[in-house]
């Protein structure tokens, strides 16, 4: 071993114990009461008290996703097609090119809500570099620099990388793991994720917009019974006349057909479902302006050293590495300055 790095040993004080480093396969000698230590010729950390706890119910995780999955998917197909049957015909009887307009913009929308969804459930969420590792000859200076190793995969492990337990493998910049789309969010499907939630919440804006224009056509007429007995001005005459409209929505309700009845809950589960997604996409939006995913951000938390703030996070995350990009850094040195 006399051809090796000095600097490979770590010798603290004289209570030392050889070790086999996982990464490049060289003797360390490391002080008992470390658990933790890094290798200083590959730059692999070797955790010892790690131990691989075991994956319950990981066929009932695989089940539940699938499960949401297919309940999301019901329900896309069921907006796009209650939607075209309750909607589409009022449209066309009011103008013919009101309707070919808006068929065109249902398909765009359903065409790319659809697309976007497959591609972030069904697609790869993002595969950590394959490395050569175990051996000296083969692993060179810093070739592992802050890798650890995967008890579940069996393999090196990526500082950029996170173990999901769910999809029973490593995934590059992991956000999080979606039950809904049944996969994780990671460095492959990112950015058809969020092209999801932004297609989905435009289409939610649209369904419920067009729900509510329909609606009026349709809607029985409205029979008031004391609302034309009302004079004044006071707050409790106008409390009073809304109590009344909001009973006469309801008796009228009462004659509403299979259109009208498909069309209210198009219009409430659509602002329902559009609200959750705005939340969730305005998050997701967030921590990209912010440079980090879910789980950095949670793994930072209490520490001073984030990633690099700045639109221009977003402008490359959306595929605009030029134009804006280039100059959105120098504007936000400037306001940071002020």
């Amino acid at each position: 071993m006399a051809d090796l790095p000095e600097e490979h040993f770590v010798t603290l004080n004289n209570e030392n114990y050889d070790v086999i480093c996982w990464g490049c396969g060289l003797r360390l000698l490391i002080p008992s009461h470390a658990p933790i230590f890094k290798c200083g010729w590959c730059g692999a950390v070797t955790n010892q008290n790690a131990q691989k706890r075991e994956c319950k119910h990981f066929w009932l995780r695989r089940l539940r996703d699938r499960f949401f999955v297919s309940v999301l998917l019901a329900y896309m197909v069921f907006v796009i097609c209650g939607g075209v049957w309750a909607v589409y015909q009022v449209v066309f009887s009011i103008s013919y090119y009101c309707g070919i307009f808006h068929s065109t913009v249902t398909l765009i929308l359903s065409v790319a809500t659809i697309y976007t969804l497959f591609s972030a459930a069904f697609g790869c969420a993002g595969t950590p570099p394959s490395v050569s590792w175990g051996s000296y000859p083969t692993v060179g200076k810093g070739h592992l620099e802050n890798y650890t190793f995967c008890l579940y995969c069996s393999k090196p492990k990526s500082p950029r990388a996170h173990h999901c337990r769910s999809c029973g493998k490593c995934i590059l910049d992991m956000d999080h793991h979606c039950p809904f789309i049944g996969n994780c969010v990671g460095a492959a499907n990112h950015w058809h994720f969020i092209m999801f939630l932004i297609s989905a919440v435009i289409s939610t804006i649209y369904v419920s917009f067009m729900s509510t224009y329909v609606g009026l056509h349709v809607w029985p007429p409205l029979s008031y019974r004391s609302l034309s007995r009302m004079n004044g001005h006071s707050m409790s005459m106008a409390l009073t006349a809304l109590k009344e409209v909001i009973f006469a929505l309801l008796r009228s309700a009462v004659l509403l057909s299979a259109r009208g009845i498909v069309l209210v809950y198009l219009f409430i589960s659509s602002v329902s479902v559009g609200l959750g997604l705005s939340v969730l996409l305005w998050q997701q939006l967030r921590y990209i302006y912010e440079g980090k995913t879910y789980l950095s951000l949670l793994s930072s938390r209490g520490n001073d050293n984030v990633g690099e703030k700045g639109c221009q996070n977003l402008s490359r995350f959306f595929g605009c590495p030029y134009s804006l990009s280039r100059y959105l850094p120098n504007f936000q040195k400037k306001r940071h300055e002020k």
